[in-house]
Formats: structure tokens, sequence, C-alpha cells
């Protein structure tokens, strides 16, 4: 698949920004299609806890191993860029961080606060992981009432152990519908040999928990380490998932070949 790169000099300079600075984005350390498009916006999804994670999903191209101890200087550095990117909404995901007892909750408590504290106007959106499910970590994150918290159900239910190994599709569904008073999100892939029947069972498990917002997007090998694609979707079939979720009764869908949870974050929380 073919990306049009748009102003290169302008994504060339923040791609080494980020790095000077000492800041990883899920952007880069996933390999996501969408890193020029939103770099060149001054949009990124800033990744938290490292960029090693404990989990080891079939499709994903983060390392995963032992993750390091957590860089508190990740938090100060964070700080620099929301102010030199003048964000006014910002979208914090993590490694699943399964060596942590609660997940690293704590931690994204602390980063949540002292954003909020900087510039308190801001909008925050969490990517959460599913906290290996400790209830009592979520209600931590849950008390700073982040104004979107994302979890990504990733893949249909007849597809989940296979490339979600050491997660869980009730897991993921129960911590979505522990969710109250806060717009919830998640995230489905497709292109792993799932029918559109499956597809739509996702939807409606996701619509019974209360999720108002999904991304649905075509998965995209990212290496030869990662499991093969076995479909490519049309734009046309695209935009059929998309009408069924709009029917199912979520309020913003974005659906498309490059579309990633965290594309068009901010649109989707305006539901524009």
């Amino acid at each position: 698949m073919n990306i049009k790169l748009k102003n290169f000099n302008r994504l060339h300079y923040l791609k080494n920004y980020y790095k000077l600075k000492k800041v990883n984005t899920i952007c880069q350390v996933a390999n996501c299609p969408n890193r020029y498009e939103c770099f060149t916006a001054q949009t990124a999804t800033f990744l938290l806890l490292g960029d090693i994670c404990t989990r080891n999903c079939q499709y994903c191209y983060v390392t995963s191993g032992r993750p390091k101890e957590v860089d508190h200087e990740e938090l100060n550095n964070i700080l620099t860029l929301i102010d030199y990117l003048q964000l006014d909404y910002v979208v914090l995901t993590q490694v699943t961080r399964d060596d942590l007892s609660d997940g690293g909750a704590e931690y994204i408590v602390k980063v949540v606060n002292a954003i909020r504290k900087r510039k308190p106007r801001i909008k925050i959106e969490l990517l959460i992981s599913d906290l290996n499910g400790n209830w009592q970590a979520l209600e931590k994150i849950l008390a700073v009432k982040p104004d979107v918290i994302n979890h990504n159900i990733e893949v249909t239910r007849n597809y989940f152990e296979l490339l979600r190994p050491m997660g869980d599709y009730n897991r993921s569904l129960e911590i979505l519908s522990k969710i109250k008073g806060i717009k919830k999100k998640s995230g489905l892939m497709v292109g792993f040999g799932e029918s559109l029947k499956d597809i739509e069972q996702t939807l409606r498990d996701l619509r019974k928990v209360g999720v108002d917002m999904i991304t649905i997007g075509q998965y995209l090998q990212p290496s030869q380490n990662e499991v093969a694609v076995q479909k490519f979707y049309s734009e046309n079939e695209f935009a059929q998932i998309k009408a069924k979720a709009y029917q199912l009764g979520f309020q913003f869908v974005e659906a498309g070949q490059l579309v990633r949870s965290s594309y068009r974050a901010k649109a989707g929380f305006y539901n524009e």
C-alpha cells in the first residue's frame, strides 16, 4: 500500500524532535501508517512507561520483553512537547506493563494531573491496557476523569486467543463496561480472516457495554515477524462496515484502510 508524504521537511523535523526530547510515540514505536499525516499536523500519541511491552500480540510491532524502570523524566519531556506543539487535545497511551502491580495506573494518573496543572483546559484521551484485570487500578484512572478512555478490543472474538494469547476478549469487554460517566472508545483491526458477521458481532458486543466511539482499520503486516494479512478490505467494504456501526448506535465512527485507534481523535471527541 502506497502512502503519500506531505510536508516531508516538517515530518523529518518532528521525528527528530521527539527523539531529542526522549519522548516515545506509539506512532513511531508501532510503525503506524498515519504517522506522516499526524506529525505534519503537529499531533501524536505519546507512549507512556517506555517502549517495551510485556505482552506478545502476534500482529504488533512494539518490542515484547522485559521493560526498563519507569523513566520519571518522561513526564517533564511530555509537558515540554505539549507546550511546544500548543496542544489543546492530547492522546496518551501505554505499553502493557504486567510487571507492575497496578499496570502503571498510578503513573498514568500522575501524568494526567501534571498535564492538567500545566494546561487546565486541555482535553485528555487515554488509551489504556486491560491492566491485567486489576479493577482497583482502573478505579484510580477513572477517578481523575479523563475526557475519553479508549481500550482497544483489537480483533474479533474468534481470533482473539490466537492473536492476543495473553489477553482475554471478555476481560476487555469488562473493563469497558466498568467505565461510567466518561466517553468511551475502542478500536478494531480487520484483515486476519474474520467475516463481516464476526465484525458485526464484535461491534454489537462493544455497544452492549456502552462504547460510544469506534475506529476500524485494515491490519497491515508491519514486518516479516508478525502474522500475514489474510484479506485487504476495499474502501467500499469499509463504508459498509461504517454504516453498520452507525446503525448499531455508535456516535462517532472512523473506518478505512489506514485508520488507527487515535486517528482524528480530537474530531471524535467533538463528534465532528
